[in-house]
């Protein structure tokens, strides 16, 4: 695949919004498997943790007065709230990706992704906050990666998936 000077200029170009919705419902997917596994590593916390502030987003913060256990009904509706929000996440990526051509290779929409993951981050935990603020207490290097690796990985899957349509096999 070449890659000529100036090809990441803005062209009219149509992402794949399939793709793009399911590449950010499954790295949302994987960031919430990893991130929960981080909590209960890195600060030795309940890994429902996450759960209980993501839930709190629709369910208010009384949520997070509540012993940080497992609760069915909390947990899936942090599985409903963050699965909107990765694939309102990944039809955004793609909506960039898509008309700058950085999706021309694997190695360039990962890396527009983690940079895609890293403005994900600033927003939510520094102008979200003013909304919810019980995420400030998670602001921090574990976030920040975790956000870089799901952006990095929403690039690479929608790099997968669209090059799934295109041909209609994987690459």
């Amino acid at each position: 695949m070449e890659l000529h000077l100036h090809s990441h200029r803005y062209t009219h170009r149509s992402p794949d919004w399939p793709a793009a919705a399911v590449a950010g419902f499954v790295a949302c997917a994987f960031f919430s498997a990893v991130e929960m596994l981080m909590v209960l590593l890195v600060s030795g916390q309940s890994p429902w943790v996450p759960s209980r502030m993501v839930a709190a987003i629709l369910l208010g913060p009384g949520v997070l007065a509540q012993p940080a256990t497992f609760d069915v009904s909390i947990v899936a509706m942090a599985l409903v709230v963050h699965s909107a929000i990765g694939v309102v996440l990944g039809v955004v990526l793609g909506a960039i990706v898509a008309p700058f051509r950085l999706d021309s290779d694997v190695i360039t929409v990962s890396i527009a992704g983690a940079i895609f993951g890293l403005v994900v981050y600033a927003v939510n935990f520094y102008v979200m906050t003013q909304w919810f603020p019980w995420f400030v207490a998670s602001r921090g290097w574990t976030m920040v990666a975790g956000h870089v690796i799901f952006g990095a990985f929403a690039g690479y899957m929608y790099w997968v998936l669209a090059q799934i349509d295109d041909r209609g096999r994987a690459p």
